[in-house]
């Protein structure tokens, strides 16, 4: 009598692929079955077996795509963190880059922005740059329109800033007459803004921005480039913390 009643689940996992071995081994059709019957009768009594193959596929799956995600970060550095299409803030000779991808009407991105402002608060080497991302329909592509035409006049980032965090954080879905409103109070030169936004730059930027997105596979808002890794959603400041520090010095906390 044939017997799997002492397997591992991992063994149990690789005999699964038994119905599909080829007729040229050595199983006959009613070992075969018994082999199936045997199997199935473990599982149901041991279901907590298919749990951590799932939670084993999950962490393979994971680490496969962060590896994949890596690639696209090494392979597009320099664009990522150095294009002079970015808004650099914080430090800009910091020891780590923050790179996040936003959109002007996404809810996670404004709760985002809290963490964002609290990390340069706390951390003095930290190297952010913005790369606007309007994934979320009109109104998001002219308010990314308007903050491009906005960093096209302040190269500092300064201004553009104060525009970003008057605009993602006001009320009301965002668009060309929000963001124009935010960019006056930020003391922008409006004629400027006006001529600038009919600028072939302002569509540069932003297919600059999409074709990184696509290239590292992101495909919503906020998104983080911090490092050498990506992170996708916003993860809160802890998750953002862990991942600087990962940076940094190689583990969660330095």
């Amino acid at each position: 009598m044939l017997s799997l009643r002492s397997l591992t689940p991992y063994a149990v996992a690789l005999a699964l692929a038994l119905p599909a071995v080829s007729h040229a081994q050595s199983f006959t059709d009613a070992q075969r079955s018994e082999i199936q019957k045997i199997i199935k009768d473990y599982l149901v009594a041991n279901p907590e077996v298919l749990e951590e193959m799932s939670a084993e596929l999950t962490k393979r799956q994971s680490a496969a795509e962060a590896e994949k995600h890596r690639a696209a970060v090494k392979k597009n550095a320099e664009v990522i963190f150095n294009s002079p299409r970015g808004v650099i803030i914080g430090n800009r000779s910091g020891d780590v880059n923050f790179v996040e991808f936003f959109d002007y009407n996404c809810g996670y991105c404004k709760r985002a922005m809290g963490d964002m402002l609290e990390l340069m608060k706390a951390d003095p080497k930290l190297r952010v740059v913005l790369k606007e991302f309007p994934v979320l329909g009109p109104g998001s592509i002219e308010a990314a329109q308007v903050a491009v035409a906005v960093r096209m006049q302040d190269p500092t980032g300064k201004k553009y800033l104060d525009f970003h965090q008057k605009l993602l954080g006001g009320r009301g879905q965002a668009d060309k007459a929000r963001a124009m409103a935010a960019a006056k109070d930020a003391g922008l030169d409006m004629a400027k803004l006006e001529k600038d936004l009919a600028s072939p730059e302002i569509n540069s930027t932003l297919n600059e921005n999409f074709k990184l997105a696509e290239e590292m596979g992101l495909n919503g808002t906020p998104s983080y480039v911090i490092g050498g890794d990506v992170v996708v959603g916003a993860v809160g400041i802890e998750g953002l913390s862990k991942k600087i520090s990962e940076a940094r010095c190689g583990k969660a906390s330095c």
